[in-house]
């Protein structure tokens, strides 16, 4: 109970308050105009110039409630104290009713300490009218009723607020997550590419100047297609520019990731299987795994003449498997490196499973398994 008392007192004001200067002038001239009227117009007031007076008065109160909560409950309730000490009658001006909103901005505003130093002026404000008889239990009661309720809209309002700002938060952390993890897939795969392409370029010049000449040119789009997936992921990042529209790559792209060059491994692509309804995240997911196997395949399989996707989707999975026929002890062990890490936890995501080793004999392959649906586990 302490711990819980200490953080409400320590809780600190929102950020960014409100700024609502136009409609706040606005309201307060309306308010102005309406008090007066019922000033003017209303016969039952016992002093109608001081009604009319400490209700215009305080509407200054008003826009500092945002910014000043704890001075703006002060001054008003203050007000209201002393009115009756020095004139002997309660302001009795319905209009009056927009000094709620002090209290509601009190607990939607201001700080633990500020909440609670304004609600001891508020219970002074009430339990001073008990006591000098210019309002009765029933109405004080009833009046407490009133203030605590614009207390709690003001505290539910906050809390909402929030837990609204966390839950965007969260999902800003996991795109970031996701564009850094796509990030990673499309350079690696691009550069990956085209120091290959290079290598192979430099050993065949000689020998065959067309097939030098054939490695830039995969060289040339590898590159284009690095750039262009590398500026539309920093669009994304920038507030001040326009987001790229264009689709994330999906399982129908995979044929993107086929190559049957003169240099380097052939890149088989095999999709069996309904994929045309997948949910764009397993989509996604599948397409990004595929590029990551291809590109680590590329990188480390040596002597690699082929390397075979197969895509299978049945009712109820997707599975992937990407495997080549390269030299294996190269290879760094399964669960090592950020590649099959992120690749484990892309899956993972979305309650699939990801797997890589060496095969029997020769040959690594990549396994992954995710769920048609794409609900984490």
């Amino acid at each position: 109970m302490h711990d819980l008392l200490r953080s409400l007192w320590d809780e600190p004001r929102p950020p960014h308050p409100t700024s609502r200067a136009r409609w706040d002038l606005v309201l307060v001239g309306a308010l102005a105009v309406a008090a007066v009227l019922e000033g003017v117009l209303r016969a039952d007031l016992a002093f109608p110039v001081v009604s009319v007076v400490v209700a215009v008065g305080l509407l200054p109160t008003l826009p500092l409630r945002r910014t000043r909560p704890l001075r703006a409950v002060a001054i008003a309730f203050g007000v209201c104290a002393v009115t009756p000490v020095a004139t002997g009658v309660e302001p009795e001006l319905n209009t009056m009713v927009y000094l709620l909103l002090l209290p509601f901005a009190l607990y939607r505003w201001g700080s633990g300490r500020e909440a609670a130093l304004g609600s001891l002026v508020v219970l002074a404000k009430l339990g001073s009218s008990l006591a000098l008889g210019t309002v009765g239990l029933g109405d004080t009661l009833g009046g407490a009723v009133v203030v605590c309720t614009a207390c709690a809209l003001g505290a539910a309002l906050r809390y909402r607020v929030r837990a609204r700002t966390r839950e965007l938060d969260q999902v800003k952390l996991l795109e970031r997550e996701r564009l850094a993890r796509d990030l990673h897939d499309t350079v690696a795969h691009h550069v990956s590419a085209m120091a290959i392409r290079a290598q192979a370029g430099l050993a065949t010049a000689a020998a065959n100047p067309a097939a030098a000449v054939d490695a830039l040119r995969v060289i040339e789009s590898e590159a284009s297609r690095a750039l262009a997936e590398m500026r539309a992921m920093v669009r994304v990042l920038r507030h001040d520019e326009r987001v790229d529209l264009a689709p994330t790559p999906r399982v129908a792209d995979l044929g993107q990731l086929a190559t049957r060059p003169h240099l380097g491994p052939e890149v088989d692509v095999e999709v069996v299987g309904d994929v045309d309804d997948l949910p764009p995240s397993v989509g996604t997911a599948v397409y990004r795994l595929a590029q990551e196997s291809v590109t680590n395949a590329l990188r480390h399989a040596r002597h690699a003449t082929r390397i075979a996707v197969r895509v299978v989707a049945d009712d109820r999975s997707v599975h992937l498997r990407v495997s080549d026929d390269g030299e294996s002890p190269a290879r760094p062990a399964a669960g090592r490196g950020h590649g099959l890490v992120g690749m484990a936890e892309r899956a993972g995501l979305l309650g699939g499973t990801c797997e890589a080793g060496p095969d029997p004999h020769r040959g690594w392959t990549v396994t992954a398994v995710l769920p048609r649906t794409g609900a984490s586990a």
